[in-house]
């Protein structure tokens, strides 16, 4: 009795966890226990899945109050955290939760729920709010990729919450937002097809716009150089500073339109030639170790244009058809953007890997299975959709056209550096470097990418409206109207590939890494089940009720022989 009281009272004072699940599901990565060791002040966690939820959102709210009582577990004094619904009202206001969430950016998902006097609608907000002294930051607990909600998605997001939760705080903690310059100068687009692209950027990042012609190298504070687009040819001195500011940790992220193809072209007449900028980039990317080919990339997984197939000029008749050069695009099960959706493109360039040693690749964003290569100069003609594509010509699978660079990188200039180009560097305090301690870059071969359109707005004299990267604007009412032909796509994903690569390219490699743990979903073998069905029920019901049985009767067996009077 001494020894159980002396075990209950040390297990009150004293806490321990072991976690025996093979993928470690309750351990926190190092880099989360030095975010939760380092912090210097309270952390409130706002989690809004509070209510009547189908059994997977169950699960995730379940699961996200396990993980938080990890963070607590490891500092209980500064983690506080509570569960809201999104249909109370706030504190001193009659504002709803789920409207000021709405204004932070977060994406409600609209379920039916299925109660004892019918069914209800239900607005489902699968994120948290973290503050951390004046700041805050949402946190998306539910990335879903599919836009269909699935156990298998549910199982993802469980997977990525320590990774939402530390870069959250990370973000939060930092005394310095990580900076970012778009590169402008080489007619790369400053009008209003950035706008979704600087809103979302700025948000976390100190984002500047930068002109290469004119700074003499990159200027200290950027950690991230993005060059969107470019048209117009670099030079020499301009590959020499962007050379430069890798050599010296600086990170790249290129999204490069090697050719000009423009679907505007097409506006025009029914046909275009596609052919090469000519950037003067292929030597310095040959370096690092790739190449964007001056190809297209077409596919049978495409989004759709508007094409006349009939009528006349007073009234056409026009139908939504698959646009072979519109790839969409998937990322597998990469670390830097796992369980990431479709990302669209227009045009895109695939991408070849060059040997370079101590230099390791992996593509991001690849085609789907059914696609193909075209070399250019090609001719480019909206009469293709009159007829189906041939399938026999789409064969290639995973064409590349986004890659992750990482490694240390030799300069170009390297033995060939000329002494002006010295003079250049040492007038402004630098120092010519050859090469690269540990770096990495991202190189994506189409431009269109992170670049957003404009759909009608309400009113006579109203402007066209942005939309979101990536969304079709031919097809962007349909997904508001949420119509039957809405069912047939799935909002693109390419804000969140941007954000994904600008995260990874800024934040700590060991907070990153914690995307890449993955929970197992251990799911019974359907055919298996139906097939041996009364066999195991047999097992598990009647079996051993006969085994209680069974042994009951020994028993009494024993008992009579044991006090039968001999």
């Amino acid at each position: 009795m001494v020894i159980l009281f002396g075990i209950n009272y040390l297990a009150s004072v004293f806490h321990a966890r072991f976690d025996l699940t093979k993928e470690k599901r309750y351990t926190l990565s190092k880099a989360t226990k030095d975010l939760l060791k380092n912090l210097d002040d309270d952390v409130q966690i706002d989690v809004f899945l509070k209510g009547e939820f189908p059994a997977g959102f169950k699960k995730l709210a379940s699961s996200t109050n396990e993980f938080l009582g990890l963070l607590k577990d490891r500092n209980g004094s500064k983690i506080h955290y509570r569960f809201i619904s999104p249909q109370d009202e706030m504190p001193n206001s009659r504002t709803l939760y789920g409207d000021s969430l709405v204004g932070m950016g977060a994406v409600p998902i609209n379920l039916t729920v299925q109660k004892k006097a019918g069914e209800s609608s239900n607005i489902i907000f699968p994120v948290a709010v973290m503050h951390y002294k004046d700041r805050q930051a949402l946190v998306n607990l539910y990335p879903g990729a599919s836009g269909r909600i699935t156990q298998e998605e549910i199982n993802s997001a469980e997977a990525l919450m320590e990774y939402q939760f530390a870069k959250t705080l990370n973000k939060l903690t930092e005394i310095q937002k990580p900076g970012i310059a778009y590169s402008i100068g080489n007619g790369e687009p400053v009008d209003g097809r950035t706008y979704d692209l600087v809103q979302t950027l700025s948000q976390d990042y100190e984002f500047r716009i930068l002109n290469l012609n004119e700074q003499p190298r990159v200027p200290e504070g950027v950690n991230v150089l993005l060059i969107v687009k470019p048209t117009l040819q670099f030079t020499e001195e301009e590959k020499l500073k962007m050379d430069q500011f890798v050599m010296n940790g600086g990170k790249l992220l290129c999204f490069i339109d090697d050719l000009i193809a423009e679907q505007d072209s097409l506006a025009i007449k029914p046909e275009t030639i596609a052919y090469d900028r000519n950037l003067n980039l292929t030597d310095l990317f040959f370096r690092y170790g790739i190449r964007i080919n001056p190809d297209l990339v077409m596919d049978l997984q495409c989004d759709l244009i508007p094409i006349v197939v009939g009528g006349n000029a007073e009234n056409p008749q026009m139908e939504f058809l698959h646009w072979n050069y519109y790839p969409i695009l998937s990322s597998g099960n990469n670390k830097l953007n796992k369980n990431l959706g479709y990302v669209t493109s227009h045009f895109a360039n695939s991408i070849d890997t060059i040997q370079v040693a101590g230099v390791r690749k992996q593509p991001l964003l690849v085609s789907s299975s059914n696609s193909r290569r075209i070399s250019t100069p090609a001719l480019i003609s909206l009469n293709e959709n009159k007829n189906t594509p041939e399938d026999d010509k789409f064969k290639q699978n995973a064409i590349p056209v986004a890659m992750l660079l990482e490694g240390k990188f030799t300069s170009l200039y390297r033995n060939k550096i000329a002494r002006s180009q010295m003079d250049s560097i040492a007038k402004y305090g630098g120092t010519f470097k050859e090469s690269s301690a540990e770096n990495s870059m991202i190189i994506v071969g189409d431009g269109d990418i992170v670049l957003n359109d404009f759909v009608p707005s309400n009113g006579p004299n109203s402007q066209p409206a942005p939309i979101q990267m990536g969304w079709n604007k031919y097809t962007y009412t349909e997904y508001l109207k949420q119509s039957e032909f809405a069912r047939l796509f799935v909002p693109a994903a390419n804000r969140e590939f941007l954000l994904s690569c600008v995260e990874y390219l800024t934040n700590d490699a060991s907070i990153s890494a914690t995307r890449n743990k993955d929970i197992v979903l251990r799911l019974l073998d359907s055919q298996k089940v139906k097939a041996q069905r009364n066999t195991w029920q047999f097992i598990n019901i009647a079996l051993p009720i006969l085994l209680i049985l069974f042994f009951g009767w020994i028993y009494q067996q024993v008992r009579k022989r044991k006090y039968t009077a001999t």
